[in-house]
């Protein structure tokens, strides 16, 4: 089955506020095996969402509206679904008593305004809110099926589940889309593409492809087939096969990110760890602590942005700085082993460089980097060039990656 997802609101169309609900629902579809073969955003214009509406109901079977049924003058979806379905508008007064109610609940006055969000199209079918004010609506057009949900995200994800859902499923065929998406750290795209190129191969069931976020490359994997554990099978199969070919630049899946990867190998080794940042400014403990049970392997974290910080709070001896500078492979060294030390932690990231837009010389331009770590085995320091052309955000968010990938990799080792 194939559906279309029409989103509507100017606000969106002029990118002022971003579209989460067209993502959602074609992850949800996907599990019945309904794929979206479009998202269109259309601002808040009678006509032109008549026309849409129209235009997608005679090309797929299945259409989901979300926004537009709020009760200010820009919210047209049901006036507009009426001009499609050339019928009036009626008051729904169940659905008005449930406005009247939400608002009594809450012991506010409910505007009259609110009354047209009980008018519904004529030959249509309300469906409940029970998070808003706005029901949503089901309605039929030729052999497209209709649903007009609320724009606001939680309240059409409950909708949906409770009211949209059960519905598509007693339609569906039995087919399922599972999907898998993995991540990798530390190698290129391309280098990616060549190695699981067979897989990459276009009309292939799975469908494999790849898409690249900020150093991230996420391989996303999507099986189509009935009954949904034979997708599942097909899926993980290809998931199975993608970490044999990338071996250890493989860090997660879904949801995972580079520092849960990390802090479930310190959680399983018992170990703990301390950060020493200067350019990153604390970002790599952030991300650290950002993961739930933290404290079971994070010591501490150091910001020693100013040199003298980096003599009085972990002892870099003023000579080295002087000698090689701040952002220098020596003083990353120095400043992950005296953090170690201070800290008494098996491991210690360090982070020193110029992260822009000021600061840069020729010898050291913007997006030089140095990241180092101490552990056991003793330390090391890698160089990073990260390129003099990104943003200050983007050279700090970088630099926290490859720290926490260099712990990761030594963990594994």
């Amino acid at each position: 089955m194939i559906a279309r997802l029409i989103s509507i609101g100017t606000e969106l169309a002029l990118g002022q506020t971003v579209d989460t609900n067209s993502a959602w629902l074609a992850q949800q579809l996907a599990r019945a095996g309904i794929v979206c073969d479009r998202h269109v955003t259309v601002g808040d214009d009678r006509s032109v969402i008549a026309q849409i509406i129209r235009e997608s109901a005679a090309a797929a079977p299945l259409v989901i509206i979300t926004g537009g049924l709020g009760p200010t003058p820009d919210d047209l979806t049901r006036e507009s679904l009426a001009d499609v379905l050339s019928a009036p508008l009626e008051l729904h007064e169940s659905m008005l008593s449930q406005i009247e109610e939400f608002f009594r609940q809450r012991g506010r006055t409910m505007h009259d305004r609110n009354r047209v969000q009980a008018m519904i199209p004529v030959g249509a079918v309300p469906i409940e809110n029970l998070r808003g004010t706005a029901p949503g609506i089901s309605a039929r057009i030729g052999d497209a099926r209709i649903f007009a949900l609320p724009g606001v995200p939680d309240e059409m994800r409950a909708m949906f589940e409770r009211s949209v859902w059960p519905r598509i499923v007693a339609a569906a065929d039995g087919r399922a889309i599972v999907q898998r998406v993995i991540h990798s750290f530390g190698m290129s795209e391309s280098e990616i593409g060549h190695r699981i190129a067979d897989l990459m191969e276009r009309g292939r069931n799975p469908s494999v492809g790849t898409s690249a976020a900020d150093l991230i490359i996420s391989i996303r994997i999507n099986a189509a087939a009935a009954p949904p554990d034979e997708a599942a099978r097909l899926a993980d199969s290809d998931a199975a096969e993608v970490r044999s070919r990338l071996g250890h630049c493989i860090f997660g899946e879904g949801e995972q990110s580079l520092a849960t990867a990390v802090a479930q190998l310190l959680i399983g080794r018992g170990a703990t760890v301390a950060t020493a940042e200067s350019c990153t400014g604390g970002l790599i403990a952030t991300r650290l602590t950002d993961v739930p049970g933290s404290s079971a392997y994070f010591v501490q974290g150091l910001v020693t942005y100013a040199n003298e910080a980096k003599e009085r709070l972990l002892g870099v001896a003023a000579g080295l700085l002087r000698e090689h500078g701040a952002v220098s492979e020596p003083v990353a060294e120095a400043m992950a082993d005296r953090c170690r030390k201070i800290s008494g932690t098996d491991y210690a990231l360090s982070v020193t460089g110029i992260a822009g837009p000021t600061g840069a010389t020729a010898d050291k331009p913007i997006g030089l980097v140095y990241v180092a770590l101490a552990g056991p085995a003793g330390v090391k320091a890698r160089e990073l060039r990260l390129g003099a052309t990104l943003t200050r955000a983007q050279v700090r968010d970088r630099a926290a990656k490859a720290a926490l990938n260099m712990l990761r990799l030594q963990l594994l080792a």
